[in-house]
């Protein structure tokens, strides 16, 4: 007897819940809520669950699926301040002072400025807390390049950041970290 496919997708998804949150918050910040973002994604693969061959991959197509998404989203809106404005009075009660929300503002815009690979594979890597190989098999390539592309990635927000004249609340992971659910 085949398990319920409902038990079997929650077993496939239970591995890669938190990952996949950490993701989502990151991708969604200052765009579109997070929330909706899984949500739809989730559906999605909750209704293509029998397609997807590697069912111990999951993670790799949540992410694919919620990059993709996101991008439709936001392709179809622009910057929103009342979302902002939600992140920010989220954040505020999850116990972020007012500083470090403004950090994450600036972290984020300068995120967005990266060439897609690289703030993917950065926020997958720090965020996320995804291995280099699972990175690679998520964007479909080397080890070495996806180290490349982090390294990249570190390296042009640290330009793009250098020129402030208050540094930064914390080290960019830290403040990255505080935009988790």
């Amino acid at each position: 007897m085949s398990p319920d496919p409902r038990t079997a997708f929650m077993e496939a998804y239970a591995p890669c819940h938190g990952p996949f949150v950490r993701y989502c918050s990151a991708v969604a910040y200052g765009r579109m809520d997070a929330e909706d973002l899984m949500q739809d994604v989730l559906l999605s693969a909750f209704q293509h669950f029998g397609q997807i061959r590697g069912k111990d991959e999951l993670l790799h197509y949540l992410v694919r699926a919620a990059r993709n998404r996101s991008i439709s989203l936001w392709r179809g809106m622009r910057r929103s301040v009342p979302l902002q404005e939600a992140h920010a009075a989220r954040l505020l009660a999850d116990g972020a002072t007012a500083e470090q929300i403004t950090d994450a503002g600036i972290l984020y815009r300068a995120l967005a400025k990266l060439p897609s690979a690289q703030r993917d594979a950065l926020v997958l890597f720090e965020v996320s807390g995804l291995s280099m190989a699972e990175i690679a098999t998520i964007q479909g390539t080397t080890e070495g390049a996806v180290k490349t592309r982090v390294s990249r990635a570190r390296e042009a927000l640290r330009r793009r950041l250098a020129g402030r004249t208050k540094p930064l609340h914390a080290a960019l992971p830290a403040i990255m970290m505080i935009l988790l659910p």
